[in-house]
């Protein structure tokens, strides 16, 4: 069981935050990052115990990569596939540029979690999980591990092409009854109480691989820490 932490995204993540975690999957400029910000992450997972992993997203920064293309009211097949198209040179590059920056820091890139927007979407649509995966695999190789929703296309697909699948359970956001997130538009969306995400994690272990927290959500070291007593209990 492996926690993992969606890094690289904000100016205030310490690396107290980051030592707690075993995978820290790093945005590489779609939605969040820049040369800097993967050269940090990169260079604390060079000294440390801690995986590197890509984060790529929709090219979004305005919106954090939390909006999508491919709108309830424009969701066609022919949008869906033009919309992969993109996708599939977009998270090749993200991948890439963080890839390239790694290795010169001696690191390995060993994971790829898509970002907001593109994560659900991926899970929904065949074309844009396959857009995904084909694009990690061009700049990362086959060896990675694909992290996604427990149920969905990704998950499917990433199985289809061999590739491995790490099911990801989340300690600091609420869940419907059917394994979907609660936007971050609705009230209370975010988990902040320590004991909360813990007894959360906790609740997940069973039945996913991995569990994710995430830098921006408020206080998030004292969650992080939390999190990771219950883990190991």
């Amino acid at each position: 069981m492996l926690l993992n932490l969606d890094a690289g995204e904000r100016s205030e993540e310490t690396e107290g935050l980051w030592s707690l975690c075993d995978l820290l999957n790093c945005a590489c400029g779609g939605h969040a990052g820049d040369e800097t910000t993967m050269d940090r992450v990169a260079r604390f997972c060079a000294r440390s115990t801690v995986r590197l992993g890509a984060h790529p997203s929709y090219p979004d920064r305005a919106g954090f990569g939390r909006r999508s293309p491919v709108a309830t009211t424009d969701a066609s097949p022919a949008r869906v596939r033009e919309v992969a198209a993109l996708v599939e040179m977009a998270v090749s590059e993200q991948c890439r540029a963080l890839a390239d920056g790694a290795r010169r820091r001696g690191v390995a890139v060993v994971a790829v979690k898509p970002h907001g927007a593109l994560y659900h979407d991926a899970a929904a649509h065949v074309p844009i999980a396959r857009a995904v995966l084909v694009g990690a695999v061009d700049a990362l190789g086959r060896g990675i591990t694909v992290i996604g929703p427990p149920t969905g296309a990704l998950r499917d697909e990433a199985t289809r092409m061999g590739l491995m699948y790490a099911r990801e359970g989340f300690a600091d956001r609420r869940m419907r009854a059917d394994g979907t997130l609660v936007p971050r538009t609705e009230p209370d969306a975010l988990i902040v109480d320590p004991a909360e995400a813990a007894a959360q994690a906790a609740a997940l272990v069973s039945s996913v691989d991995t569990i994710c927290l995430h830098g921006d959500t408020p206080g998030a070291l004292a969650v992080a820490r939390a999190v990771r007593e219950a883990m190991r209990g």
